[in-house]
């Protein structure tokens, strides 16, 4: 069916399409379609099974941070199959986000470019929504952002208020210090700052607690955050965020847009992180960058995470992504003689 609708959709500007598709699942999120979707598109089998910073996943396969900024879907992603939903950014104040256009895809890259800039109701709506309406049986991530205004030497601050506005009905939070669209943030993800922001949250009582990396920091700099994520008792990394990088193999004429670049053009890179970092910690390891298939989240499983998230690839391939590409890690973990996802985390290491 997806194949069906995809001309459509495609041929609608990316944003526009996105919010159809958002606005489809907030409709369906009752039952008894959800109960039609879990049907449909669920696989549950012990084999995929997976503990991590404090939360057992149903399954590795997750919805990374964007796609569901203001918490409005989780039960509908979650019942397409998705063993956890990270919801946000969140930040303080609510934000319009950067003007429009903001998002453009790269189709001969399977690709996107998005300069979104944290658009999202803010953390007093977005924390009364998780607080009061239903939340799936799916662990439940909480992606916490800068808010463009707020001066960077007032940044703990700020991240401490979305967090205190949010706590208690996040699974785990994870402090995004990498987006490329929005002024200045990236320049947190150095020691000093970093060690400032995650004192204040840990003192605000946040846990799981995790950090979200950008690919394009220096290994030294990652080496570095790695070592203080370990120094402060965080309970994961989640390697990576989007590239300002641009391939030289890209196609598209859109690769000259200005912003954060995911898809598959970022796989190869964000598999060599989570090795990286997977080499240098025995925190868990979330794996995020151009997931499209079971053979693109088998090798970043092999390569020291524990789950993975993806966002474009539920673009380009549609709903059943989170079915086919569990029910491929089923035939994988056969394949190679694993019982479980467990027992292949960091098997390339």
């Amino acid at each position: 069916m997806y194949r069906a609708v995809k001309p459509l959709l495609f041929a609608l500007p990316p944003e526009t399409a996105h919010n159809t598709i958002h606005t489809l699942l907030r409709a369906g999120q009752r039952e008894p379609v959800l109960s039609l979707l879990d049907d449909q598109c669920c696989v549950r089998d012990d084999r995929l099974r997976v503990e991590a910073f404090d939360n057992e996943f149903p399954n590795p396969v997750g919805v990374a941070a964007g796609f569901d900024k203001n918490a409005q879907i989780p039960r509908a992603l979650a019942a397409l199959g998705f063993g956890h939903v990270e919801v946000g950014g969140v930040t303080a104040k609510r934000q319009p986000g950067n003007p429009r256009p903001r998002m453009f895809r790269l189709k001969e890259d399977e690709a996107i470019v998005n300069r979104m800039g944290f658009n999202n109701h803010g953390a007093d709506v977005i924390g009364r929504r998780l607080h009061e309406e239903p939340l799936p049986d799916v662990p439940v991530g909480v992606n916490i952002g800068k808010s463009k205004d707020a001066p960077l030497e007032d940044a703990a601050a700020d991240y401490r208020y979305t967090y205190e506005r949010v706590a208690g009905a996040g699974d785990y939070f994870v402090v995004n210090v990498s987006s490329p669209n929005t002024p200045g943030l990236r320049d947190l993800q150095h020691r000093d700052n970093l060690a400032v922001i995650f004192e204040a949250l840990q003192d605000a009582g946040a846990s799981p607690l995790l950090v979200k990396f950008s690919p394009d920091l220096s290994r030294d700099a990652i080496a570095d955050g790695v070592a203080l994520a370990e120094e402060l008792g965080l309970d994961g990394i989640i390697a990576t965020n989007t590239t300002t990088e641009r391939p030289d193999s890209l196609l598209s004429p859109n690769a000259a847009e200005s912003g954060g670049l995911s898809g598959k053009p970022l796989e190869d890179t964000a598999t060599d992180l989570v090795a990286f970092v997977a080499e240098r910690t025995d925190l868990p390891v979330v794996g995020v960058g151009g997931v499209f298939t079971a053979e693109d989240a088998y090798e970043k499983i092999r390569a020291g995470a524990s789950v993975v998230q993806l966002y474009t690839g539920l673009v380009y391939r549609g709903p059943t992504i989170a079915r086919d590409i569990n029910r491929g890690l089923l035939d994988l973990l056969e394949r190679d003689g694993f019982d479980s996802v467990a027992d292949a985390v960091g098997a390339d290491i």
